[in-house]
């Protein structure tokens, strides 16, 4: 039997089928011009500094787009799963602090061990105390109470002290001084770890309840590390994080670098910085193609199509004897993973641990965006939105400021006006953010690289 040319089968079939991957393919290449022309007019430095952050921006907006995309899971506290990441950092990378150790390191970890232990107590008696009535309240408080008083009574002694040791410098217990490139796996571990209680806690709550549980409790991290002086040396800050990638320094003194400098003929500053961020625009590259990899496997597999299920319809997909809750947790943890990943791969790039610099509903709103703008529930489209919002997230303010000056071109240099328009470009931010997502919205509701339904 003969099939006609136009039918819809062959000719227009096909095309509607390729017209996807032309777009995305545009959309990517558009997206690698601003970076080229980013680097062509002001340097490539800057370029490249742009480039890293988008490539940790992206593998955190795959994080929230694992949570939301796959399963419709609204978590607002992603800065605590990346200050997780970031204090994996410093657990993992810095050398321990012998004084502080010998000082009350045994106290603490004699705390810890009192606390981990109440709750596993408290929760043995929760569970197996159903049958006790009123007295599986008392029971459960009792050893909450009681255990954490002897917590604090080991602990807090031991903190006085080491927060005492040389407290310019140090004031915590240090690290273990191993590679810092482990961090980032321990800070998807991390991260992994309090998703899970969090998830114990809060996944069977409604939408907007787990909202504002996940955004509580990323208060509460970030509040722990800004004043657990300790662990993190809190406000203080951890700075001189060893680094995966050389030493610019190390480079400039380096014969053949020098060399190399005056083959590009570039001052031996620039070269030395710019090779230091492409070392780290590779490493983070491999880190994003392997979760965009293991990403796409995950929702192409049958457990993704099984969360896909559970995110349009719960109520039919328990019906089928599908653990909703089950699911909802192993993908809130794998979520958080990720963004524990992004937030030690973050801190590794700045080299120093800001426990004041992890703002959640400010950088929470950005990842979001992210996700919204390049298309929830699609692996690709949270990896152009995360390197498209940073992009304009850093370039808004020297952006406006040209444009300002363009159009105030024609009034004298100390026009009120023009000094006025010249001044607020520097708040141009925001307002950027809005108005990209209100385009988005407008024009491609689902987001630049929508969802394919399969």
């Amino acid at each position: 039997m003969t099939q006609h040319p136009n039918s819809p089968a062959t000719g227009p079939k096909s095309t509607a089928q390729m017209a996807p991957a032309q777009r995305n393919i545009l959309l990517f290449t558009g997206m690698a011009s601003l970076l080229v022309m980013v680097g062509v007019l002001q340097s490539w430095n800057v370029a490249f500094s742009i480039l890293n952050m988008c490539l940790i921006s992206a593998i955190m907006a795959l994080g929230v787009n694992i949570q939301w995309g796959y399963a419709g899971l609204f978590n607002v506290g992603v800065m605590g799963f990346a200050a997780l990441g970031g204090l994996a950092g410093v657990v993992i990378s810095m050398p321990p602090v012998d004084a502080a150790w010998a000082a009350g390191g045994l106290g603490v970890v004699m705390g810890l061990a009192t606390g981990i232990v109440t709750l596993v107590l408290g929760m043995m008696v929760w569970r197996r105390g159903q049958s006790w009535g009123r007295w599986r309240y008392a029971a459960t408080g009792a050893i909450v109470v009681i255990g954490y008083i002897l917590m604090r009574s080991l602990a807090d002694p031991s903190v006085d002290a080491i927060e005492a040791v040389d407290p310019a410098r140090t004031g915590y217990l240090g690290g273990l001084g191993l590679p810092i490139i482990l961090s980032w796996l321990v800070g998807g571990i991390f991260a992994a770890a309090a998703a899970w209680v969090v998830g114990k806690i809060s996944l069977g709550l409604r939408a907007d309840y787990l909202a504002i549980a996940t955004l509580g409790i990323s208060e509460i991290i970030i509040y722990v590390l800004k004043f657990e002086d300790w662990l993190s040396r809190g406000v203080k800050n951890v700075t001189g994080l060893p680094r995966p990638v050389p030493y610019e320094i190390d480079l400039q003194a380096n014969s053949w670098f020098i060399a190399f400098a005056d083959h590009l003929n570039l001052p031996l500053v620039d070269a030395s910085s710019l090779v230091v961020k492409i070392c780290y625009a590779l490493l983070f590259t491999v880190v994003l193609l392997a979760v965009l990899w293991l990403s796409e496997t995950a929702l192409r597999s049958p457990w993704g199509r099984m969360m896909r299920a559970i995110r349009d319809n719960e109520t039919a997909a328990n019906a089928m004897g599908k653990n909703v809750t089950k699911q909802h947790l192993l993908v809130f943890v794998l979520g958080s993973a990720v963004i524990g990943v992004a937030g030690a791969m973050m801190v590794t790039l700045d080299g120093q641990f800001t426990p004041t610099s992890y703002q959640p509903l400010r950088f929470t709103f950005l990842i979001w965006v992210m996700v919204i703008a390049g298309g929830s529930g699609n692996n690709w489209g949270a990896v152009l939105g995360g390197f498209l919002i940073w992009f304009f997230w850093i370039e808004a303010e020297p952006i406006g400021l040209w444009l300002m000056d363009v159009v105030t071109s024609g009034l004298p240099p100390t026009h009120w006006l023009r000094l006025h328009l010249l001044e607020s470009a520097a708040h141009t931010r925001l307002m950027t953010m809005g108005v990209i997502l209100l385009l988005v919205l407008r024009f491609s509701p689902r987001g630049l690289i929508p969802e394919s339904r399969r």
